[in-house]
């Protein structure tokens, strides 16, 4: 052995003796695992800290999909699975099923869950309301799913139609409160209108409501008459002002085109838009809800004039795309791309408004309200056709939303009652 590998034998002999003096290899640091969100829990996470006393000897049923997780993203229907208390016997889904894995507006049928040989009735389905068969085994029903604070997410009609069976069936109600990831205090856009209440607007409530889950099970059974045994186990931690990253949770999609928060707050910009099928919103990409496009649109010149808006909180930017599912697939979309510089600032149903006004103003050889086939469904999920009116009439955003600001008053003054955090 030469002299220069024995000096390095030694070189690192020295280096280990070291170490070991200072405890660095005898005694490495441990790896911390992940902590549970100790200032922050939901319902869920309140629930299972109880002694969960209340539901000694009644059989739970659950509805729920893969939102509704824990601090250590365990699904809810497990963690309630294992409880030593509790007793779950069956399972409920919303729209896209138990595991998301449905299409936006596929039916979904009955189910068995793999793991602990569950039933899993559809809610979604050949029946959007818990039939007395459905219920017959279950004693109580907990809801537990994550909403995102916008009117036409369907999951909060799933819940009051479940109340309502309840009600009829005299069964108790759970909710397990969740945040709205767009925080609790802003409110924007309209109110929904008789007679176009429907499954993406059951109820007389603002587009963006500012509501939690349960806050707004509380007001449907109260203010809307649907008078079950409601009880909602509140979250601990959570305050108005908090948009979903200040939870610290990380997000799981709550469907198939909501895989980040933040598609939360597109959607209210772009969502009713695309509902009439005449541009690309992003869906069939990569960016659903936060991409405008067509194979027609002029992108310099819409992102321009978008931009000399002044939008507060919110900047647009040309780009160009090709959908691979859904409107325009397979062709080169022209638009807009939304970035968002200010989330507290940002109103997307008022900047929905201008695009959906601009692209009428601007492209009449392509009305945005050229299929007609697609007018109920745009109106259903505007709550009125009040917005489709106006733009034709040529009224300004200002005097389109002056037409619903009383309505907006008297909601926001029901809402207040109902308000837990």
């Amino acid at each position: 052995m030469n002299i220069c590998n024995r000096l390095l034998i030694v070189f690192f002999s020295l280096l280990f003796l070291q170490a070991c003096h200072h405890g660095q290899m005898l005694h490495p640091r441990p790896v911390k695992p992940v902590p549970e969100a100790e200032s922050f829990r939901t319902g869920l996470d309140n629930l299972l800290l109880s002694n969960a006393e209340r539901f000694k000897g009644k059989r739970i049923g659950l509805i729920t999909n893969p939102s509704a997780v824990d601090a250590r993203m365990r699904p809810s229907y497990v963690r309630i699975y294992e409880h030593p208390g509790l007793n779950l016997v069956a399972l409920y889904a919303p729209e896209h099923g138990l595991f998301s894995a449905a299409e936006a507006g596929e039916k979904v049928g009955y189910a068995t869950e793999p793991r602990f040989n569950l039933p899993v009735y559809s809610l979604y389905g050949k029946t959007r309301i818990p039939t007395p068969e459905m219920l017959k085994d279950v004693d109580v029903l907990i809801f537990d799913i994550q909403d995102i604070g916008i009117r036409s997410y369907t999951y909060i009609y799933t819940m009051a139609n479940a109340m309502k069976a309840a009600a009829r069936d005299h069964k108790e109600f759970i909710v397990l409160d969740r945040p709205n990831p767009l925080n609790g205090i802003t409110v924007e856009g309209n109110i929904t209108r008789e007679p176009f209440y429907s499954f993406v607007g059951m109820y007389p409530i603002a587009y963006r409501h500012g509501m939690t889950t349960g806050e707004l099970a509380t007001m449907f059974n109260d203010a809307f008459g649907i008078e079950c045994d409601l009880s909602v186990v509140r979250m601990s931690g959570w305050e108005r002002s908090m948009f979903w990253p200040q939870t610290g949770r990380s997000w799981v999609p709550t469907s198939p085109h909501v895989p980040h928060w933040k598609t939360a707050l597109f959607m209210p910009a772009t969502g009713l838009i695309g509902e009439l099928l005449s541009v690309n919103i992003g869906v069939g990409y990569t960016s659903p809800f936060e991409l405008l496009g067509a194979p027609w649109i002029d992108a310099l010149d819409f992102t321009r004039r978008l931009n000399e808006l002044h939008l507060p909180g919110v900047y647009f930017r040309a780009t160009r795309f090709k959908p691979y599912y859904s409107v325009f697939k397979g062709e080169m979309c022209y638009g807009i791309q939304i970035h968002i510089s200010d989330e507290q600032a940002f109103r997307p149903f008022e900047a929905g408004l201008y695009l959906l006004k601009f692209l009428y103003d601007r492209y009449p050889g392509h009305s945005p309200f050229a299929k007609e086939n697609r007018l109920s469904s745009f109106h259903r999920t505007a709550g009125s056709d009040q917005i489709y009116s106006d733009i034709l009439e040529g009224k300004s955003i200002e005097d389109i939303r002056a037409g619903w600001e009383d309505e907006l008053q008297a909601f926001l003054k029901i809402r207040n009652k109902y308000l837990l955090y």
